[in-house]
């Protein structure tokens, strides 16, 4: 009897583990990150919109989870992200590895635009060099976690705090 209580109980909590990941990945799930700096300009060219590149710690950051629960998994952020940019994912995991090429463009970018701290957002555009496998960058802002937001309606204080950055672009 406690055999079959203890297996159930098992096969409950890996089900409702198993259910509570899928239901919070389904937040960002129907955003189209990219990885690759190279594929996010390209389409950035031809869409005409700018890349949102995102520095994140995505396994240890607190700030970072805290980013893509409170901001990126919220309706009003994806309707905003996939009208207005191409969204790029550059990563720096401390519990997996990613492949070295990713690691290499995601350190280049880091050290090109001197990011210190995690999450960090950059708006900007970039042009392929033709002599070599280097970006020209044209940065129009910068954004990190809403400060002084309302708790649950830190999504808001984001969009507006990245749709003043986006109004720059117009004036250009």
């Amino acid at each position: 009897m406690k055999k079959n209580l203890c297996t159930s109980f098992l096969l409950v909590f890996f089900l409702l583990k198993f259910s509570f990941s899928q239901a919070q990945e389904s937040g960002t799930s129907s955003l189209e990150w990219h990885t690759s700096m190279d594929e996010a300009s390209q389409l950035s060219k031809a869409s005409g919109k700018p890349i949102f590149a995102l520095f994140t710690g995505s396994d240890w950051c607190i700030w970072c989870k805290r980013l893509d629960a409170n901001v990126f998994a919220k309706q009003e952020f994806i309707d905003w992200a996939k009208k207005n940019v191409i969204l790029l994912f550059l990563d720096f995991p401390r519990r997996k590895q990613l492949p070295a090429e990713q690691t290499q463009q995601n350190q280049s970018m880091q050290q090109a635009l001197k990011v210190t701290g995690y999450p960090t957002v950059w708006i900007l555009f970039a042009n392929k060099k033709d002599d070599s496998a280097g970006f020209n960058l044209n940065t129009i802002g910068t954004l990190g976690y809403p400060q002084g937001a309302e708790e649950g309606k830190e999504q808001f204080k984001f969009l507006e705090n990245a749709n003043s950055i986006m109004a720059r672009i117009k004036k250009s």
